[in-house]
């Protein structure tokens, strides 16, 4: 099996605002940087975006270690508060509707073939690849901007 380290990150001017997600794919020495972005959204949502986005490059079952600053990410898998929305019909403890459940299960389908392990690493600090995700993904609300600027929007 393959082993892939991904180091995402997502980011939103506003909150929802105009938002940009990227990753960082990295194997057997080789990486490759991913980004994109969406005009009105949720911090959350680039968060979990920049994952599902890295997930789909996959075109096989791997082992995978995947790195996000977001506890919201990765709490959600490593504390079990996925698998405890399922059992309630994506309902929180609250018993309100899970925020972002077509990402979330979006996340569930996707992972499924491989072996995740999830990792949380402290934002804006010394990881390299955290930061690096973090550049590209304010670089596409920059972007996103400009464009609308441009067209009067």
């Amino acid at each position: 099996m393959k082993f892939v380290e991904i180091y995402t990150d997502g980011a939103c001017s506003g909150n929802p605002g105009p938002g940009g997600w990227a990753a960082i794919l990295c194997f057997n020495g080789a990486e490759k940087a991913i980004s994109g972005r969406v005009d009105n959204t949720t911090n959350n949502r680039m968060e979990l975006l920049s994952v599902a986005q890295a997930l789909r490059i996959l075109k096989e079952p791997c082992e995978v270690k995947i790195y996000s600053d977001s506890a919201y990410l990765i709490d959600a898998f490593n504390k079990g508060w996925i698998r405890s929305w399922q059992a309630k019909g994506w309902k929180t403890s609250t018993k309100e509707p899970v925020k972002n459940q077509d990402l979330w299960q979006e996340l569930l389908s996707l992972s499924a073939s491989h072996q995740v392990s999830w990792n949380k690493v402290k934002g804006h600090a010394d990881n390299a690849y955290n930061n690096a995700c973090d550049a590209l993904a304010r670089g596409e609300i920059q972007s996103l901007t400009k464009e609308k600027k441009m067209r009067g929007a």
